[in-house]
């Protein structure tokens, strides 16, 4: 079946096509004809499915075909997120999908000025995706009308209840119209989303796209054996002989990333940082980079780990092996999206070894080994351009310094 097939907006149906969508993932072809028949839907998904499109497709093409029959104003769709990154992909979807339609989304969240989101708010909105910080203050001070919702959207609601935002959703709830649709997206289910789901959904559609390999076929995967001083020499390696595609780095904590993105900088390589201690217009302004090519090597924590959609990354390198297994899948689904090949490389040192065995019982498969000989292994530390050297009293140091700059900037 191809999106052509649908019976949603020809304008819909064009934008699909200049963004390149021709058939339906299988997350989409599942859920687009019951959310369109107006139905509860509770759907469990990888990252990296299309989840997203799933449900912006058949909710802009209601909201448009409702606009042409009534001038009613008021915000019809609310999607809750858990993380700011994710509410700006989720509405630059709902944007490209709703272009040449009557249908206007907008993006709030916290961290920045409200004034301007007002103002947006005030002019009109159709389509409102929040976090819930942010949609809580905005509705308490009377800028958010949700009584003319129809329908609620629930996206990464797994990673929600991990963040204690299940209050969050309760008041929310509390404050739409009984009577609407409600969509619930998750990535994994265990009883304490089916009580959240079940408590918010009637008679729901239950859709689950669970392949056999919690890893993407799209992504090679392996790992390298290498000790935790030297895994700044090999992420050297990788950038030099991939110069041209986009690599994405994780790390374990905030200190770590702008430790290794000072080691890249020492090593003439250009790279840029996002972590929680990041402004948010900077953190926006590195995505931006990261994603336009602009930059091409970016070290993250896991705050880019969940369902940030970054086009065409080629690796992702696990500098750092996430302490929860499930964090893994997250962060290398970050490459070979969609149709698209990527692999991720990840280096585990001897102290990690527990960290390794941990995300290979999680996947129930061994992860592959990448073989360095020992000739291998030392003439990629002979041939650095870092001439540095490491001590406790030099890490100690940087992480003075590190938390010295982070005050100033409060200040």
């Amino acid at each position: 079946m191809k999106f052509e097939d649908y019976s949603i907006a020809f304008e819909i149906k064009r934008n699909l096509s200049k963004m390149g969508f021709k058939r339906p993932t299988d997350i989409q072809f599942k859920s687009i004809p019951s959310i369109l028949k107006g139905e509860d839907v509770l759907a469990i998904a990888q990252t990296g499915t299309g989840k997203t499109a799933a449900f912006a497709i058949p909710v802009v093409s209601m909201i448009h075909e409702r606009k042409q029959h009534s001038r009613a104003d008021g915000i019809k769709c609310v999607v809750m997120v858990p993380t700011r990154e994710l509410a700006l992909q989720i509405t630059e979807v709902f944007t490209q999908i709703a272009r040449h339609t009557r249908v206007k989304p907008l993006c709030v969240f916290g961290g920045v000025d409200q004034e301007p989101q007002i103002d947006q708010l005030d002019s009109g909105v159709d389509i409102l995706v929040a976090t819930p910080g942010r949609l809580f203050d905005l509705t308490s001070q009377g800028h958010i009308n949700l009584s003319r919702v129809e329908t609620l959207i629930l996206d990464e609601a797994d990673q929600m209840l991990a963040l204690g935002f299940y209050k969050d959703i309760d008041d929310l709830i509390k404050k739409l119209p009984r009577k609407r649709q409600t969509l619930f997206f998750s990535a994994t289910i265990d009883d304490k989303i089916k009580k959240l789901a079940y408590s918010i959904v009637s008679k729901p559609i239950r859709i689950e796209i669970s392949p056999k390999d919690r890893v993407s076929k799209n992504i090679a995967h392996s790992v390298a054996y290498i000790a935790m001083d030297d895994k700044r020499f090999f992420l050297e390696r990788i950038i030099a002989q991939n110069p041209e595609d986009k690599i994405l780095v994780f790390v374990r904590t905030k200190v770590r990333a702008e430790r290794v993105a000072s080691a890249l900088t020492r090593m003439g390589i250009a790279n840029q940082t996002i972590h929680g201690d990041k402004e948010q217009t900077d953190r926006l302004q590195v995505l931006q980079d990261f994603k336009r090519g602009k930059n091409k090597v970016l070290i993250t924590t896991d705050v880019s780990a969940r369902g940030i959609d970054i086009p065409n990354v080629e690796f992702v390198i696990n500098y750092d092996l996430p302490e929860e297994a499930e964090k893994y899948v997250h962060r290398v689904g970050r490459t070979g999206r969609g149709v698209h090949k990527g692999r991720a490389i990840s280096f585990c040192s001897p102290e990690e070894k527990e960290l390794l065995d941990a995300i290979e019982a999680f996947l129930e498969s061994p992860v592959d080994v990448i073989d360095i000989g020992k000739g291998d292994y030392q003439q990629t530390i002979d041939l650095t351009n870092d001439t540095a050297t490491f001590d406790l009293k030099s890490l100690l140091e940087e992480v003075e310094e590190f938390e010295s700059k982070k005050k100033k900037k409060k200040k």
